[in-house]
């Protein structure tokens, strides 16, 4: 009998693999890394997911037309939190289990919206730019104890941000339809309406999920406190980039710093080149710890999964 294939796709691990992917091997499964270090396209996904059972997914957008084509895929495994990269009702039509990593990541994403604050509000990014070309370019920095952080979703990463900028003698504030027990009590945080962070932080990170509609849009920029940072390491749909550009070119927004792109590498589009917008590769959960956690719980979810199918 054949052994059962897993796709693997997380650049993390097609390119140079992971000992916990061994516990699949060892259970009987053969892994198939046909895209090493690169993000699948749809067509490329269809040309090898008919033949997989599990599927340990990265941030490629995974289709209804290429889960129309998986007729043997019983679990799709994120190395990660998020799940709106996967057609969740058509998976659910094929009785595909998807499944994240909840947690995993959340200390890397959470250290690397502190230090995007940092960055942001001295001017590191510019500095560096400046210097490299020759120049001596040096933006007056703005010190963050005693300024006040707005996070608006206040999950797992939200939460370690609070702790951590607490720490360093910032006032935290929050925005979250859910309000957890953990931050009610923790000593210099408050939950506060919307309006009223927008109009109180000096810089703002968002750890919330996209909808519909862009959060941080014309509107909410024009409630904001002038000269705002602005962190990203959620997802870019929260953003509409014609919005934050003005923003920026009218000094409302001071900096922005965004972690998350509609594609990877992005299209270079007039925010994006934007000299107070920094860019970082998709990094958040790109450290040794985090690809540690999330790899070993997105195997547990896919061997949990199939040794009852």
């Amino acid at each position: 009998m054949k052994a059962k294939k897993i796709l693997i796709t997380p650049r993390s691990l097609s390119k140079s693999g992971h000992p916990q992917l061994a516990r699949l091997t060892e259970a009987g499964y053969e892994l198939l890394f046909p895209f090493p270090g690169k993000q699948p396209s749809e067509e490329e996904l269809l040309s090898v997911i008919g033949e997989c059972s599990g599927y340990l997914a990265g941030v490629e957008k995974v289709s209804k037309r290429v889960l129309d084509s998986a007729p043997l895929l019983k679990v799709i495994s994120r190395n990660g939190v998020g799940l709106d990269n996967v057609d969740l009702v058509s998976a659910k039509e094929h009785g595909i289990e998807v499944l994240g990593t909840p947690g995993a990541n959340s200390q890397g994403v959470a250290e690397l919206a502190l230090t995007l604050a940092l960055s942001s509000a001295r001017g590191v990014v510019e500095g560096s730019n400046s210097i490299k070309n020759g120049g001596w370019k040096r933006s007056k920095g703005m010190e963050i104890q005693n300024k006040t952080l707005g996070i608006i979703g206040c999950g797992n990463i939200g939460q370690r941000l609070a702790s951590m900028a607490i720490g360093i003698g910032m006032r935290v504030v929050g925005y979250d339809l859910y309000q957890a027990d953990v931050l009610k009590g923790l000593e210099g945080f408050t939950f506060i309406p919307m309006e009223t962070l927008l109009a109180s932080s000096d810089i703002i990170s968002l750890h919330c999920p996209p909808e519909d509609k862009p959060l941080v849009d014309k509107r909410f920029l024009e409630q904001v406190k002038k000269g705002v940072i602005i962190i990203n390491t959620a997802r870019s749909p929260l953003v509409d980039s014609d919005a934050m550009f003005r923003a920026l070119e009218e000094d409302v927004v001071l900096h922005y710093a965004v972690d998350a792109f509609d594609s990877e590498p992005p299209a270079l589009n007039r925010l994006l080149l934007h000299e107070r917008v920094t860019l970082s590769p998709h990094i958040g959960g790109f450290t040794e710890e985090s690809i540690q956690r999330a790899t070993s719980s997105a195997v547990t979810n896919i061997l949990t999964i199939l040794k009852d199918k």
